[in-house]
């Protein structure tokens, strides 16, 4: 039991990782972006190609995943996601999933559409037990290393989305932005380091998660549906919201393919239904804003 709830954490912080900036661009920018498993992808397969082909080591590669991609964000939200940020949802949409297809067909011609490997370090392939028969524990050191990796990100964005100037403008930026650029705020600014933040943090998850979730180029029509559910059930006013949605799902999820195997993934839209039934809006909402 311990160990589930173990690995359920630890799949659940993952998938934080990889869908809190779909909750920022969705629930601060107000921008529908199906597209944010390709960024995703991007690191997993930069952190791959680093390690496969330049020889870095992959704790290099993890800020390598990070800043790339970020500045890919940057580039892209400059020149093809802004001009869609006045768009009616729909067309957003259908832009980004037209991305997002675009990027899977991209990869699978250049490529190839084989799984990719990574070489985790010695170090984080082993596993430590405690305890023994119900009550053991079995913490894989990979996992026990991603928990501890997302818990410093989850602490450092939450201190700067609340304490900081920047999510003070990020913030005032969104609830109205003109008001905002008559005080003196550069919402263009503000929204392209968020945007690129948001796309570096999903490549940094697509690092993470290439050795648990598997890497090939469906991967971001793959997990759409994980990060929409995450971002759906959490709430897109903060990041709590997601980050609670993140590990009810991960630990579901876990579970119930191991308790209920034939269910396979229900268990997790089960567990949708029933959340979104009693809180419509998602778990955590912001008073106040748009």
């Amino acid at each position: 039991m311990l160990t589930i709830l173990f690995d359920g954490i630890a799949y659940g912080m993952l998938l934080f990782v990889l869908a809190v900036g779909l909750a920022v661009t969705l629930g601060l920018m107000n921008f529908i972006n199906l597209a944010h498993g390709a960024f995703a992808m991007a690191g997993g397969y930069l952190t791959v190609f680093a390690m496969q082909k330049a020889g870095l080591p992959f704790l290099a590669c993890l800020p390598l995943a990070f800043i790339v991609v970020a500045l890919l964000g940057a580039v892209l939200e400059r020149t093809l996601y802004r001009p869609m940020y006045g768009k009616p949802h729909l067309d957003q949409v259908l832009f980004s999933i037209g991305l997002a297809f675009m990027a899977v067909a991209a990869v699978d011609y250049f490529v190839g559409s084989s799984q990719q490997i990574v070489q985790l370090p010695e170090w984080l392939r082993g596993r430590t037990e405690i305890g023994d028969g119900a009550l053991m524990l079995g913490m894989g050191h990979y996992r026990l290393f991603i928990i501890a990796v997302c818990a410093v990100l989850t602490v450092v964005l939450q201190l700067i989305l609340s304490k900081t100037r920047f999510g003070s403008r990020l913030r005032a930026a969104v609830d109205d932005p003109r008001v905002a650029a008559g005080l003196g705020i550069n919402v263009n600014v503000v929204f392209l380091a968020t945007f690129a933040v948001g796309s570096g943090l999903a490549g940094l998850g697509g690092a993470l998660g290439a050795e648990i979730l598997g890497l090939d180029p469906t991967f971001p029509l793959k997990y759409m549906i994980y990060f929409l559910i995450v971002v759906s059930v959490g709430g897109t006013s903060s990041i709590t919201g997601p980050l609670a949605a993140a590990l009810l799902l991960g630990i579901a999820d876990v579970a119930g393919k191991y308790f209920i195997p034939k269910m396979g993934a229900f268990t997790v839209y089960l567990l949708m239904i029933a959340i979104l039934m009693w809180r419509p809006q998602g778990l955590f909402t912001r008073k106040g804003g748009r």
